[in-house]
């Protein structure tokens, strides 16, 4: 998938359909007082979003070509010796590009020694899986994982739940509808909001909001700037007022599933929580690889994440639907595509416990 900071450039200067522009709509007008609701699902929602999402793919695919031949014609401009001075960095911005994260070229020599020699024993994995070829394809997999620290190293995600007074939602979503938007549209706080939801079914009235940094770096940066805005102290001072609990836990995308650009759909979006058993995230993730091509064929995801402080051993899944029914249906039809059984059989075993959120985005969610 497209990286987000390009998508939301090439966006600039690119013909789109008003559903799909990728760029982050930011405003400074107050959002309405009324927080979204399941009750504003239309029954025929269904159709309209099918086709602001049809809309969304190809604008994505559009723009992954131009990109890339923009990186064509650039390597076709590159005289011998500037190519030599920059195929490091390259290489690591084509790693990211492929959803490989930040990989570094030591580990990438070590994997193309492992290549050419395959007889050669690779470690205690290689006593815990072995006899088929698919079991020994999965230990290549897990092993090359481990190589690849699961993640895109390029980013670094934090996920915050607010859970709000029930009498205070109004006042919650005016204050923090004005003060979001306003944080994430600074660029010296080196932050974007990735979306904002109001859980429906599950938690109610706790809110989910997902923020992007530039690794950790980014996240430090992002809290000393923000924390030191004039306005800050005040805007704490108010929301600790309106909510019962507040848990951060800092996260990383997996580097198979990169998180979604901007995007307006409409519809539900449903937030999966598992906590694994210790021990098991490279074997999700291997098994997850793999049955994420089958559900994509009848689901739109949103991103995936895996906790690093936090609630460890939590894996994140955001999906998108245009209404309950169409959840249903959906989740049915994965079971006809090819490997998705497989995916469930495997994975399943690894899981101490699972949660589920029906959520609504708010108005100034960049992704809804």
């Amino acid at each position: 998938m497209i990286p987000r900071r390009v998508a939301a450039r090439l966006s600039n200067s690119t013909s789109t359909p008003a559903t799909t522009t990728l760029v982050r709509p930011f405003a400074s007008t107050a959002w309405p007082q009324k927080s979204p609701a399941l009750s504003d699902i239309r029954p025929d929602n269904a159709q309209d979003f099918g086709t602001k999402q049809q809309d969304f793919r190809t604008n994505l695919v559009e723009l992954q070509r131009k990109k890339k031949e923009q990186e064509r014609q650039s390597a076709q401009s590159q005289s011998a010796s500037q190519a030599a001075k920059s195929s490091s960095s390259s290489i690591t911005d084509y790693l990211d590009a492929e959803g490989m994260g930040s990989l570094s070229l030591s580990a990438g020599e070590a994997q193309r020694k492992q290549e050419q020699n395959p007889g050669r024993k690779k470690g205690p994995l290689s006593s815990l899986i072995y006899g088929t070829e698919e079991g020994r394809e999965m230990d290549r997999d897990i092993e090359r994982s481990f190589s690849q620290v699961l993640a895109r190293g390029k980013y670094v995600h934090s996920i915050v739940f607010h859970e709000v007074k029930p009498n205070k939602v109004d006042e919650y979503v005016e204050l923090v509808g004005s003060w979001y938007p306003r944080m994430a549209n600074m660029p010296e706080n080196k932050v974007h909001l990735v979306g904002s939801w109001r859980t429906e079914v599950g938690d109610c009235d706790t809110f989910v909001h997902i923020w992007e940094y530039q690794r950790y770096t980014g996240y430090h940066a992002s809290l000393n700037s923000i924390q030191n805005h004039p306005e800050f102290a005040e805007f704490d001072k108010k929301l600790k007022k309106l909510i019962k609990s507040k848990k951060t836990s800092l996260m990383q995308e997996f580097r198979f599933w990169p998180t979604s650009p901007p995007r307006k759909l409409g519809g539900i979006f449903e937030l999966r929580s598992y906590t694994l058993h210790p021990g098991n995230l490279l074997e999700w993730e291997t098994h997850w690889q793999k049955g994420l091509a089958a559900r994509r064929e009848v689901m739109e995801g949103v991103g995936a994440w895996f906790v690093q402080i936090g609630d460890l051993n939590v894996v994140h899944h955001l999906w998108q639907f245009a209404d309950l029914e169409e959840r249903r249906a959906n989740r049915e039809q994965s079971w006809s595509v090819p490997g998705w059984g497989e995916t469930v059989h495997r994975t399943v075993p690894l899981i101490q416990t699972m949660k589920s959120k029906i959520m609504m985005p708010m108005p100034w969610s960049p992704i809804g």
